[in-house]
């Protein structure tokens, strides 16, 4: 017997791109292929024309987890990319090459978003443009970098209707 991968809850494809969405919390509904569109059209706009993202829902004792293990911080956070960045890896079922995996706790950002972004969907559309942004190389270690990643959250939080929570 082989261990099937779990389909996706959400999928979301455009030419040879696509988002698949795996929903493994229940501390909210959240409108998980809604992100994956807003996740793909942050790709098309960064202008990636082949590629895969896995976004994953978890809930708080997950990205805990995930923040101590792969970061080495403590406590939640509300979003953790996972870039595939050396030898590109190829799904099995669809052949595309995996950029990565985009890691999101919707109760961390509910529990943000008023003093954040200002409303749950803002928040979640700010973290899911975030997390894509790292998997394409963006960062803010340095002051520079900052600048630069919150213009690219700026315009495509514009591109939703919303503004970004640190003013330009």
């Amino acid at each position: 017997m082989t261990d099937e991968p779990e389909p996706p809850d959400a999928t979301v494809v455009r030419g040879d791109v696509m988002v698949a969405g795996f929903d493994a919390q229940d501390d909210r509904v959240v409108d998980l292929e809604r992100l994956c569109r807003i996740a793909l059209d942050v790709l098309a706009a960064e202008g990636v024309e082949r590629g895969r993202i896995d976004l994953h829902l978890v809930d708080v004792d997950t990205i805990t987890e995930l923040n101590v293990e792969h970061m080495g911080a403590t406590g939640p956070t509300d979003v953790l990319s996972f870039p595939f960045d050396d030898d590109p890896v190829f799904d099995d079922l669809d052949g595309l090459p995996l950029l990565g995996d985009l890691v999101l706790c919707p109760a961390v950002a509910a529990e943000q978003a008023a003093d954040h972004a200002g409303s749950v969907d803002a928040e979640d559309a700010l973290l899911t443009i975030h997390g894509v942004l790292h998997l394409l190389g963006h960062d803010h270690a340095e002051p520079e970098e900052t600048v630069v990643m919150q213009a690219a959250e700026r315009s495509h939080l514009g591109a939703l209707g919303f503004t970004h929570p640190v003013p330009s």
